[in-house]
């Protein structure tokens, strides 16, 4: 009885799935066909959400003590902070968050090569390594040229976007069935 109970949940919520499906086709058209006025809309609304959860990060401190008091005046600042500066700069925004993307997952790609590479030395076997060698080998181009790898950000999520939108269709519709 309890294995049929979540098949049942899915198939009357189907039709999230679809709607998320929708969002998600229309959302990776307009980053493939509008790049930069889409990441223009997407940072200013990533700068409202910073600063929203920056003013509720310092509200956080007058009605919870469960957390220490330093880390929601820190949020909180950061968080309106960053919320006003890409809300009143959006187009530098636009450029910045991507690039800085760009080189945060660069960075993670070294560490994840070397400590994957170092995993294949140390029993993980071929396999390990070889990851490791691809994951160092993005870490560079990425970190090589940040600000061209960051143009690309918008086409790659739109991709990702419409990929993942046409699965969500069609796992709305076979959870239907």
């Amino acid at each position: 009885m309890t294995a049929a109970a979540p098949t049942l949940q899915r198939s009357s919520i189907w039709w999230l799935f679809l709607l998320q499906g929708i969002a998600a086709i229309i959302l990776g058209l307009m980053l493939l066909t509008a790049p930069g006025a889409t990441l223009l809309v997407m940072v200013t609304f990533l700068g409202f959400y910073w600063l929203i959860e920056g003013i509720l990060a310092l509200v956080h401190i007058f009605v919870d003590r469960s957390i220490p008091w330093v880390w929601s005046l820190l949020i909180g600042i950061v968080g309106i902070a960053a919320g006003l500066l890409v809300v009143r700069h959006p187009l530098l925004a636009a450029l910045t968050v991507p690039t800085v993307l760009v080189i945060i997952l660069g960075v993670q790609g070294l560490i994840m090569g070397v400590l994957e590479i170092i995993g294949g030395f140390t029993g993980g076997g071929i396999g390990s390594f070889i990851l490791g060698v691809i994951n160092l080998l993005i870490g560079l181009l990425l970190l090589s040229s940040p600000m061209t790898a960051a143009l690309a950000v918008p086409f790659v999520f739109g991709v990702i976007l419409l990929i993942e939108g046409v699965g969500l269709i069609i796992w709305a519709f076979r959870v239907r069935a």
